[in-house]
C-alpha cells in the first residue's frame, strides 16, 4: 500500500491550510487504497484571520496545533517527516502555505521558506518520489526544483508572474486539470485558486492524487 506524506499550513482558507482541499486531498488518497500522514511545521502562524469577518485578529496560533484539527491529531512535526518512510508528497493549498511554509504572500519572488519544509520537500525532490502541490502551494514548487520546472496555480496573472521570477515555468490550467513536469516529478492543479465549488475543487485534486499514486 503506498503511503503520502502531506504536509498542512495550519487550519482555515486565509490563514492556514484549505480545509477542504486538504480533506478532499485525505479522502482521495484513500479512495486511491493509500494511506496518508500529516506533518506541519512547529512554527507561529504570520497571523490569524477571523474567517467571519476577514479581519485580522490579535490572536497568535502555532501552525502544528492548528493542522492538527484537520488531521484529527494524527500529525507529526515536519521536522520528523523522513523521505524514505513514504511514496509521495501533498501539500493542499490555502494562504498559509504562502503565509506560514514560504513568505510569498508577503514578499512574493523575495520570499523564504521554511527550514524544515524545504529539506522534506527537497529531500522528495532529489529521490525521485513524486509530489503534488494544490492551489497557491505551487508557489513552492520553484524554491524546490530546478529552473524552468513547470506547475500552475490556474491563472491569475499576479501569482503566475511570481511563480516565474521565482523560475518557474507556469502552465496555465482548468480547475478540473492538472499540470505534470514529467522531467521533476512533480503536480499541480489550481482547485480553489479557480474553484467555485467543492465539486469543482474535487474534480482536479482527484486527478491529481490518482496521478500521484499511480507514479508512487
Amino acid at each position: 500500500m503506498k503511503k503520502i506524506a502531506v504536509i498542512l499550513s495550519g487550519s482555515g482558507v486565509f490563514d492556514g491550510a484549505e480545509i477542504h482541499e486538504s480533506v478532499l486531498a485525505l479522502h482521495a488518497i484513500e479512495k486511491a487504497n493509500a494511506t496518508w500522514h500529516c506533518f506541519a511545521p512547529n512554527v507561529e502562524q504570520l497571523h490569524v484571520i477571523n474567517h467571519l469577518t476577514g479581519e485580522v485578529t490579535e490572536e497568535s496560533r502555532n501552525v502544528l496545533v492548528e493542522s492538527a484539527r484537520i488531521a484529527r491529531g494524527n500529525i507529526e512535526d515536519v521536522e520528523k517527516l523522513d523521505v524514505n518512510d513514504f511514496d509521495a508528497l501533498l501539500l493542499p493549498g490555502g494562504f498559509g502555505a504562502a503565509k506560514n511554509l514560504t513568505d510569498f504572500a508577503i514578499k512574493g519572488a523575495e520570499c523564504s521558506i521554511n527550514t524544515h519544509v524545504a529539506s522534506a520537500c527537497r529531500a522528495f525532490a532529489e529521490a525521485g518520489k513524486p509530489a503534488g502541490y494544490l492551489c497557491i502551494a505551487p508557489t513552492i514548487i520553484p524554491l524546490i526544483y530546478p529552473n524552468a520546472v513547470r506547475g500552475t496555480i490556474g491563472n491569475d496573472s499576479d501569482t503566475a508572474a511570481g511563480f516565474a521570477a521565482l523560475g518557474g515555468e507556469h502552465v496555465i490550467c482548468a480547475v478540473d486539470d492538472i499540470v505534470y513536469d514529467e522531467q521533476h516529478n512533480v503536480i499541480s492543479t489550481p482547485a480553489y485558486m479557480l474553484a467555485t465549488s467543492i465539486s469543482e475543487a474535487n474534480n482536479g485534486i482527484e486527478k491529481l492524487v490518482n496521478k500521484l499514486i499511480s507514479l508512487a
